[in-house]
């Protein structure tokens, strides 16, 4: 039977360029502390967005005991409320979830899906490391500092978020926006090596149409950061200024407690419009590699290639194109003019169709596919789920005469949170599971995943889904405390309790998660060096865990795409893309300098 695949060649074109030279680092601190290992860089990277989101994690759980149980605890008062829900909010966004994405996946999976040694300014790497890991440590300090955190919002809007009266609004909202600049500078330095990486450094043969889908969607998330971040970053400073130099970029005439203060003449509008041409291309910088690496877990777990590889590539270069033109839909309530809102409702609901395209090839691919219900693969599959629930909700929230009601309500939280947390969360879950043996050559529990994969997708809906009913009854969202409100009937403080229990349990059984990750680097089964028995090149080198410079002697050569899953005809269910094709052995013409 003849083996067909999908862009098999014969021929692969010579490297135009040497290979560079490793530094190669003697001792324990060049090693593993002040490392250039894009690898031990990557670890690196996830242990510190992981344990900062442990942070945010405990802050939210804090939260909920609140809006549960009302002034039961003494602990928690409006001031150190609205801290707690402001730095989780930017911890989650920021500091996780974006840091965990690219300078965690991004830095491990980039060099080896490539066939890199490693990434092309190793040095600027490591640096870009310690840049964020100190942007981390200032947002830490807010908490310690005179008057605590920042209480502004995470959106941290003008005037309110540097007024007297705030929260934190002396030293808190500084080291907030200082992080923030430190933060952005760090991630340029990162974002810059994984995109010339991806385009000067791939391997012989592998060309952009075969590069895996995980890698596309980092991508282009980092294009969208190094466009979106600077909007961030210039009204960080401007904030900045107008905050300690009495600048006003932001802040308009104003009386405050009876006096008139200093500012004249700025835009809180403008923060706005700043902060969300970030902010919405920031939901797809967080997105997108969720897309790729979802893309990924289910062809390996479905023995079968991604439905529609080019339709997938280009609808995620349509939804970083698009991103950058729907940022207003969140300043709906901000007194947009009527034809502003039409053209943002609409450019969001177009944007949808690239989304959905990405869809409806998931569910074609899992369609008569050879379904193995791995622990990535359930997490993959609840990724899918919970996204065309966030999705859905999204639509209303689009459209400018549904939005304005519920805009300052719980269902705004309800969605962002099934769009924002629980999808991303879940392929961070899925993707660790899945390349946790490559990074350490043991395999995970498996029934721990999947107890910790149940509780926790089961417990998200508990958390969220009651929370669009509670937006819809007109409970505010941000309020330290509902009172007594004629429109929210009792039944609504009952839900909150029942919101609440599901929040602890599902933050409890994290604890389950970390366990495995611990138990299993010391004891799990080994993995071996494909235990998924996967195309790209990761799972190809020579040692697992890969050593430095990731392919040993010579890098792979690529003679396929990243999904020859159930080939017809071949002797495996999978064929790497660096095995060469059948009839090479029998005097195909090698490439000039190519070794055999």
């Amino acid at each position: 039977m003849t083996v067909v695949t999908h862009d098999e060649t014969h021929f692969a074109p010579p490297a135009e360029i040497a290979e560079a030279e490793l530094y190669h680092p003697k001792t324990f601190v060049g090693k593993y502390i002040w490392s250039q290992d894009a690898k031990v860089i990557a670890v690196q990277y996830a242990i510190t967005a992981i344990a900062i989101g442990l942070v945010a994690l405990v802050l939210s759980g804090i939260m909920r005991l609140q809006l549960g149980f009302p002034h039961t605890f003494s602990f928690i008062n409006p001031s150190n409320y609205l801290q707690f829900v402001t730095m989780h909010g930017m911890i989650m966004v920021i500091y996780l979830l974006t840091a965990l994405f690219l300078g965690g996946f991004g830095n491990y999976l980039i060099p080896l899906m490539v066939g890199a040694r490693d990434m092309v300014f190793p040095y600027v790497n490591m640096v870009s490391y310690w840049v964020y890991l100190f942007a981390v440590l200032l947002l830490v300090a807010s908490f310690f500092v005179p008057g605590g955190a920042t209480g502004a919002g995470w959106t941290l809007y003008p005037p309110q978020a540097i007024l007297p009266g705030t929260p934190g609004v002396n030293w808190g909202i500084t080291l907030m926006l200082v992080s923030l600049a430190f933060f952005i500078i760090g991630f340029t330095m990162g974002g810059l090596n994984y995109v010339v990486t991806v385009l000067q450094a791939r391997t012989r043969g592998m060309t952009m149409m075969r590069l895996p889908l995980t890698i596309w969607g980092i991508f282009m998330a980092t294009i969208l950061a190094l466009l979106a971040f600077p909007a961030l970053f210039v009204s960080a400073i401007m904030m900045t200024l107008d905050h300690t130099l009495g600048t006003s970029f932001f802040m308009p005439a104003l009386v405050s407690k009876g006096q008139l203060l200093t500012y004249n003449g700025g835009s809180p509008i403008l923060f706005q419009h700043l902060f969300w041409f970030f902010g919405h291309p920031e939901v797809y910088i967080v997105a997108l590699p969720a897309f790729g690496i979802v893309s990924d877990l289910i062809s390996v777990n479905a023995r079968k290639n991604i439905f529609g590889y080019r339709m997938m590539v280009w609808a995620i270069l349509a939804i970083g194109g698009l991103s950058f033109m729907v940022w207003a839909h969140h300043m709906y309530v901000s007194g947009m003019n009527p034809y502003f809102g039409f053209f943002f409702a609409t450019t969001t609901l177009i944007i949808a169709v690239p989304t959905a395209l990405k869809v409806y090839n998931w569910v074609l691919t899992l369609w008569r596919g050879d379904i193995h219900l791995t622990v990535p693969m359930l997490y993959a599959i609840g990724f899918i789920f919970t996204f065309i629930n966030g999705g859905l909700t999204g639509l209303f929230l689009g459209n400018v005469p549904v939005d304005i009601p519920l805009s300052g309500t719980m269902f705004v939280v309800a969605h962002f949170h099934m769009v924002m947390a629980v999808s991303p969360i879940l392929v961070v879950f899925g993707a660790i599971y899945h390349w946790y043996p490559k990074i350490t050559g043991r395999m995970l529990n498996d029934t721990l995943g999947k107890f910790h994969f149940w509780v926790t997708f089961v417990g998200s809906y508990a958390i969220y889904y009651p929370m669009h009913y509670l937006g819809f009854l007109g409970v505010p969202r941000r309020y330290f405390a509902m009172g007594t409100s004629v429109f929210i009937p009792e039944s609504a403080q009952t839900l909150n309790k029942v919101i609440t229990i599901a929040a602890l349990i599902v933050g409890v059984v994290q604890i389950v998660f970390l366990y495995n990750l611990v138990w299993s680097y010391f004891k799990g089964k080994p993995s071996g060096p494909n235990p998924w028995r996967a195309t790209t090149l990761e799972w190809q080198t020579p040692h697992t865990p890969p050593h430095h410079g990731n392919f040993g002697a010579e890098l792979p050569v690529v003679y396929r795409w990243a999904y020859d899953y159930s080939v017809p005809g071949a002797t495996e269910d999978f064929i790497p893309q660096n095995q060469p094709p059948a009839n090479r052995a029998a005097g195909m013409q090698q490439a000039p300098g190519e070794h055999s």
